[in-house]
């Protein structure tokens, strides 16, 4: 999952990427309200984390900006005020949850994997494809009952390609959503990481998970679904 954050407090923003890089995520940020309402216009995301308060623009112009253009991104306003009104205001503005600073970083990363898990329609950390199983809260994979260890991007594939089950995924989709702006790889990285994914979820499997559709990319299915 890609995400994006802006918020003004350096340290504080410093903090949270390497926390949700830790978890997984490709991770975007800056620190100045205009600036995210540039990036935020040409750059889809999973999911957006606010600061309310900070120069350029506020977080609910920013919010304001992503919604006028109908995107229904998931979005999280961090604030420093805790009033119930300022709450309802930040709610009512086309939020999807909100957080009081100072605040718990498991618990920014369990409200994320929430948020992410609803805009795709999920109701459980369990994603399954077959008797293949990902567990979003503890960051496991197995098969067959079998735990299978993944590489950080590894896993953000399987995950992306598991909320988008049985959807075509082109190699620029792909990689949109798994790497950030300071990725500065190869044109076919996708490729080595879906053989990379395929080898340990595939081979030795009676039924293939990932499949190739000529020209188009990569769709995880089970072989007979159609």
């Amino acid at each position: 999952m890609r995400v994006f954050i802006a918020e003004d407090e350096r340290d504080l923003n410093q903090i949270i990427v390497q926390k949700l890089t830790a978890e997984g995520y490709s991770v975007d940020a800056c620190c100045n309200g205009k600036e995210a309402i540039d990036i935020l216009s040409y750059t889809d995301y999973d999911a957006v984390i606010l600061d309310i308060m900070m120069p350029g623009a506020d977080g609910f112009a920013v919010l304001n900006s992503l919604r006028s253009r109908g995107k229904a991104t998931p979005v999280l306003f961090l604030t420093a005020r805790d009033a119930v009104s300022d709450r309802v205001k930040g709610l009512d503005s086309g939020a999807n949850d909100y957080m009081v600073k100072p605040f718990s970083m498991e618990e920014l990363a369990a409200r994320l994997r929430a948020m992410t898990r609803a805009s795709f329609g999920g109701t459980s950390s369990l994603l399954s494809a077959g008797d293949l199983t990902l567990d979003t809260a503890a960051h496991t994979v197995c098969r067959g009952g079998r735990e299978i260890a993944l590489s950080a991007k590894e896993y953000a594939i399987l995950e992306y390609m598991l909320y988008n089950k049985g959807v075509v995924l082109s190699r620029e989709k792909i990689e949109d959503h798994v790497w950030n702006f300071d990725y500065e790889g190869g044109t076919n990285v996708v490729d080595v990481y879906i053989r990379y994914l395929r080898k340990k979820l595939d081979d030795g499997w009676e039924k293939k998970l990932i499949h190739t559709v000529r020209g188009k990319g990569y769709v995880l299915r089970e072989e007979t679904e159609k």
